[in-house]
């Protein structure tokens, strides 16, 4: 898959591509990256990408034009077939809220093109036209896109094959299917006591079914007294059994929810 990113601040993305265990995923070419520096698109000496909003106001815009050429390299130097161009998303606190579903999504995919909008945000006729996809991170603004780019490679590349050293990792992590949606439990690991604080004695007595079945109480805890929604949700689909239902009430006799 390709991820083609347009952005102002190509510095800021760069250095997360060659750090971390999801650096396989690009060293390898399971997800391939390529940077697009705006500015190279604009015209003039001033290379401008931005100007004032029409109607007043504060801040700058970011000028359809130079989006528009730099959108036309990329298509050419993807070479999509005509029907099957990538999509391209742009990170906007209107946008659909990133989860595990969401990224699963585009993990799944063959790439997109990222837009890291700056300023007070992108002439609405640039988005119209072109714009396909529009995601964010959370109800917060940040001062650009970069940081969502990130994340959304960062979620998307360690859900590829080989990419983390242990295949079953991910399908531990909180909100993924395997867990019915719920948060993954508490971790521990040696020393079996630190600063008076000992491990809990299923995890050192090598009983897999005990451990499993504290692992899953432990999971419904957390979940109910951090997002009682995830758990009603659970509870709707059918994915609660008997011996999750009894954990919850036992937890809600003892004011623990």
């Amino acid at each position: 898959m390709r991820f083609d990113i347009i952005t102002l601040f190509p510095e800021l993305i760069q250095p997360y591509l060659e750090a971390g265990v999801t650096r396989r995923a690009y060293a390898s070419g399971q997800v391939q990256v390529r940077l697009w520096q705006l500015r190279d698109y604009a015209e003039g000496n001033y290379r401008r990408v931005d100007d004032r909003p029409f109607g007043g106001g504060p801040g700058m815009v970011m000028m359809a034009e130079p989006l528009s050429r730099c959108l036309q390299a990329i298509r050419e130097d993807r070479a999509d077939p005509a029907g099957s161009e990538a999509p391209v998303v742009l990170f906007t606190p209107i946008g659909t809220r990133l989860d595990h579903a969401e990224v699963t999504h585009w993990a799944e995919g063959q790439g997109a093109v990222l837009l890291c909008g700056r300023y007070e945000g992108i002439d609405q006729r640039f988005v119209d036209a072109h714009v396909t996809h529009q995601l964010s991170l959370g109800d917060f603004v940040l001062s650009g896109g970069e940081i969502a780019a990130v994340a959304l490679l960062d979620a998307v590349a360690r859900l590829q094959p080989g990419v983390l050293q242990d295949e079953a990792s991910h399908i531990q992590d909180s909100f993924n299917p395997a867990l019915d949606g719920l948060l993954d439990c508490p971790h521990y690991t040696r020393p079996e006591q630190w600063q008076g604080q000992g491990v809990p004695e299923v995890l050192l007595g090598g009983n897999h079914a005990a451990i499993a079945r504290w692992r899953r109480d432990q999971s419904l805890q957390l979940t109910a007294q951090h997002r009682p929604e995830l758990v009603e949700r659970a509870r709707n689909q059918g994915l609660l059994d008997k011996a999750d239902r009894v954990t919850l009430a036992r937890l809600a006799e003892a004011g623990k929810l």
